[in-house]
């Protein structure tokens, strides 16, 4: 009876297995075209996940990883107790924070805006004002807030003394390069942002709003009780996405933007890493610093997910 019951297991294995392997056959091609997007995240985000012991190591650049001597979590010590690394920590957060509380709401209120415009050309050659900058270099962009916020003869203060009004040190002020720095960002990352959300709002049910208008809603209460909810979703995604990238912050903006007299507020993780690991090589420092980066963000990752699935959402884990 038992070997009765292990060769109708192992039957009904090879069919199943056969199954599969006809399933994958009929669909070879999409497999196909799945092996190069495998095999780059294999090559570029797997195999190089080895180098995170570096963290761990005393890295010599000439033993090479595996030669080099393990230390445990010295490194760590040594950059947790750094008040430099801390400082980074605290701008890397104020300047996101910052960021979200005004990019996040203004993106989603562009975004209505442009779903209101009826004008199908205006529309169109309004997103593509707005998309523009995105793809410009930060380097660029540094290059034009310099010339518009610097203090001697930046245009807006050039402005601001033909009228007899003081100059404002845009760039050479911590709490006024914060200012620059967000307005720098939202400018170049606010036309980009509206797309998920257009897209959102495509599929809204165009009778809904027919029957709030046939009864006597103004456009605003539509806009309240039909788009809002339509899209809660989508806003909710994107807050939790944003939210898992509080640790994180480009390189470009704040190295470019930055300079030695608000070096207190724009020292963030990025430039300390930089700093760090490229100037001084200090592989270790570096690598650790990157590991704490990655954790910090998928602790707060699950943190809100949890929150938003708390309050009835349904998150994105």
């Amino acid at each position: 009876m038992a070997q009765t019951n292990v060769k109708q297991r192992q039957a009904g294995f090879a069919e199943r297995l056969i199954k599969l392997l006809r399933r994958i056959w009929n669909c070879r091609v999409l497999y196909l075209m799945l092996i190069p997007v495998l095999a780059y995240y294999v090559i570029f985000k797997y195999i190089p996940m080895y180098g995170i012991t570096i963290a761990f190591k005393k890295y010599n650049v000439f033993k090479g990883i595996a030669d080099s001597p393990w230390v445990g979590l010295d490194v760590f010590k040594k950059i947790f107790d750094s008040r430099n690394f801390w400082e980074a920590v605290r701008n890397t957060l104020v300047l996101n924070l910052s960021t979200l509380a005004v990019s996040f709401p203004f993106t989603i209120i562009v975004s209505l805006m442009l779903n209101e415009v009826r004008h199908a050309g205006f529309k169109r050659v309004t997103q593509s004002v707005l998309y523009l900058p995105h793809f410009i270099s930060w380097v660029v962009v540094a290059g034009i807030a310099t010339n518009m916020f610097n203090m001697t003869n930046g245009t807006i203060n050039v402005i601001l003394k033909s009228h007899g009004m003081d100059a404002i040190p845009f760039l050479s002020h911590n709490g006024w390069w914060i200012f620059t720095y967000i307005v720098c960002n939202v400018w170049k990352e606010i036309g980009w942002g509206t797309i998920i959300y257009l897209a959102a709002l495509t599929g809204v049910d165009e009778s809904l709003y027919e029957a709030a208008y046939l009864d006597g809603a103004t456009k605003f209460q539509r806009l309240v009780y039909i788009t809002l909810p339509a899209i809660k979703s989508v806003i909710v995604t994107m807050l939790i996405l944003s939210i898992s990238k509080m640790m994180s912050i480009g390189l470009d903006a704040p190295l470019l933007l930055g300079n030695t007299k608000v070096s207190n507020v724009s020292e963030v993780i990025s430039t300390y890493t930089y700093n760090i690991g490229i100037l001084s090589a200090k592989y270790s420092e570096s690598t650790a610093i990157g590991l704490f980066q990655s954790v910090f963000n998928i602790i707060i990752l699950v943190l809100a997910d949890w929150f938003a699935k708390a309050i009835g959402e349904d998150g994105i884990i």
